[in-house]
């Protein structure tokens, strides 16, 4: 182990860890006949010492692999509980070392019950310590002639196995590419799915001409492109059966060369090469990496006050204000003709003004229209309000801004607005109260008077995402599946179109018209692997500011380099399998009182769920 570290870390190999067989390919536990049955002795010692190298490189330069001729679901009795010895003394070797890894190999024949049953009971009794990745075959191998003929196939093996463990968060998926470039449609099955590793063999790398550099073909590196985008390790694995004997020679004669300069090298240059060849982050979607796919609570936006991290956060949202800045510049057109512009003055109400970026984007916008425009500033948060009269200092507003420190729902105004502006859209659209806080400062706005945002739409889509649910299972509290989520989805499949669901327009028509709503929503899946898994829903909003100004995340028409919103994630406590060509059936409904507003969702086909977050139970918005 020294020397393969030696030669793959350090001396010009260039791989952050090795992949190695823990035990001796020759090793198997002792049967000996007891009884007319077999007992099982473990014959030690196994293997070689845990201090050469030394510990801490175990821990975080070496993956186990654990040994491919274990079966645990042989129909030979023999085989099947020599191997459950080998099996658990394997991973319990691992464990000692500290591994971080330990891929498992690809289950064998059309059952793997036990093989799960085995996983499971290590990943129970070892809850704080390292994964398995279980090796899945992205192609059919070549000695495979039997029962699996699909990648379909190999990703119900998956399927079955993590259900079979429970969704266990420390299972996690390795693909094995086996030399072949599997379909767009059967790279489908993984798009969401927790793959650790990808393994390209060497016989998959091509060369120009006979010669170096080694290059993959463009499909390939697609995949890698998008594996190395969602954090997944790229293992290349040489099958030295396979070189041919001019190569044996090489490598053979060239010895000392190879301590120098490791023989994977041209191999592990080409992959870097993909990986600075792909799109950089930009500055601003290098600070939010960390944050994606992590669970967030709905913001609760009367019972928490915002930190001044937030409002700087969303501050740096400049195409979101560019926006709004283009609705307020269409409304005071359209409010003040040019003639009049030197002598009316517009009453602009800011809602939820905080430190004042929405005064600031407003006043701008007075300043470009050439319109005289008088303005208040509205906000429960008195420690956001001291930046803004600070401002209004320093700027020279004290005529034109006007800051109040108040619940806008019950402020009273000593005059009606002309136009009412407010950021108060959630991810979600209306998850933020929106509804009832527009419609709430309804009767501060004179009869034709302009609302910015003047309607908005919730969009909702199925997900499939093992992260996501993983995410939520770990929190160990069921009704956690019934909360709804702000998170920024990355490690997703997306399984069919959007489609809208709740729609608000402001001013509101009439008083008495409720905010509560109900849709069914019929999602057909003509895209997706002939089967897949559903985990839960994806949300996002369209809003229109005003006219034809629009602002929003709905994926096929967002707003180009808004960052200010994620999405909402609304989970399943039981994910549904879903075949290609079915309907996904699943009802929602925006629930309120006099206290509170929440969400109900649930699925009635292809299965039936429950209905989630009943009566608020779980998860709501406070109105006070």
């Amino acid at each position: 182990m020294k020397h393969i570290l030696d030669t793959n870390l350090y001396i010009g190999g260039g791989v952050d860890f090795v992949v190695v067989p823990l035990i001796s390919p020759t090793y198997r536990p002792s049967v000996v006949p007891q009884f007319g049955s077999f007992s099982l002795e473990a014959s030690l010692p196994f293997a070689k010492s845990d201090l050469d190298p030394l510990p801490s490189l175990w821990n975080t330069h070496v993956v186990g692999q654990i040994s491919e001729w274990i079966d645990l679901d042989s129909p030979d009795e023999k085989l099947r509980k020599n191997s459950e010895t080998a099996f658990k003394q394997e991973l319990a070797w691992a464990s000692y070392l500290s591994l971080r890894a330990c891929i498992l190999p690809t289950p064998k024949g059309d059952t793997w019950t036990n093989y799960a049953r085995c996983a499971n009971q290590f990943l129970q009794e070892h809850l704080k310590e390292m994964q398995l990745w279980l090796r899945i075959p992205l192609g059919k191998p070549d000695d495979d002639s039997k029962t699996l003929q699909t990648q379909d196939d190999y990703w119900k093996i998956w399927n079955s196995f993590r259900l079979l463990s429970d969704h266990n968060s420390k299972l996690l998926v390795t693909l094995d590419n086996l030399n072949t470039m599997p379909s767009d449609n059967s790279l489908n099955h993984w798009y969401g799915e927790p793959v650790a590793a990808f393994i390209i063999h060497t016989d998959s790398f091509l060369t120009r001409d006979g010669d170096n550099p080694k290059h993959l073909s463009e499909g390939i590196q697609k995949l890698i492109t998008y594996f190395l985008n969602h954090y997944t390790q790229i293992i290349i694995s040489e099958n030295q059966l396979n070189c041919s004997k001019d190569e044996e020679s090489h490598l053979e004669t060239n010895s000392a060369e190879d301590s120098r300069i490791h023989r994977l090298l041209p191999y592990i240059d080409h992959v870097r090469s993909i990986y600075q060849q792909m799109d950089p982050l930009s500055e601003q979607e290098r600070s939010q990496v960390a944050f994606r796919d992590v669970l967030h609570p709905i913001l609760q936006p009367f019972k928490e006050i915002s930190q001044s991290m937030v409002y700087s956060e969303q501050e740096k949202d400049e195409k979101k204000y560019m926006e709004y800045k283009r609705a307020i510049c269409q409304a005071l057109l359209d409010r003040v003709p040019d003639e009049e512009a030197s002598v009316i003055t517009t009453v602009l109400v800011v809602v939820g003004a905080g430190r004042g970026a929405l005064v600031r984007t407003s006043l701008q916008a007075a300043n470009e229209t050439g319109r005289k425009l008088k303005v208040y500033a509205v906000d429960r948060n008195l420690n956001a309000l001291a930046s803004l009269y600070k401002q209004r200092e320093s700027m020279g507003w004290n005529d034109i801004v006007t800051v109040i420190q108040t619940d806008a729902r019950h402020w009273n105004a000593p005059e009606k607005a002309d136009i009412l502006v407010g950021e108060l859209l959630g991810c979600f659209g209306d998850n933020e109260l929106a509804p009832e806080i527009l419609d709430g400062t309804r009767r501060i706005l004179k009869k034709d008077g302009i609302s910015i945002p003047s309607s908005y739409t919730s969009f909702l889509q199925p997900v499939k995402s093992s992260k996501l649910y993983s995410a939520v299972k770990a929190k160990e509290q069921i009704l956690t599946f019934e909360t709804a989520f702000v998170t920024k989805m990355h490690n997703v499949a997306r399984l069919a179109p959007c489609q809208p669901l709740f729609t608000f327009t402001h001013p509101k028509r009439s008083i008495k018209e409720s905010n509560r709503r109900y849709r069914k929503l019929q999602f057909v899946m003509p895209d997706v692997p002939e089967s897949t898994m559903v985990h839960g829903f994806a949300g996002y909003f369209d809003a229109t500011l005003y006219k034809d100004v629009h602002l929003g995340t709905e994926p096929s028409k967002a707003t180009p380099d808004v960052f200010s919103w994620d999405e909402m994630y609304f989970p399943l406590r039981e994910p549904i399998c879903v075949h290609r060509g079915s309907t996904l059936e699943v009802h929602f409904w925006r629930c309120c009182d006099s206290t509170k507003v929440w969400y109900e969702w649930g699925v009635t086909s292809p299965s039936t769920s429950l209905v989630h977050n009943c009566n608020a139970r779980a998860d709501c918005v406070w109105l006070n």
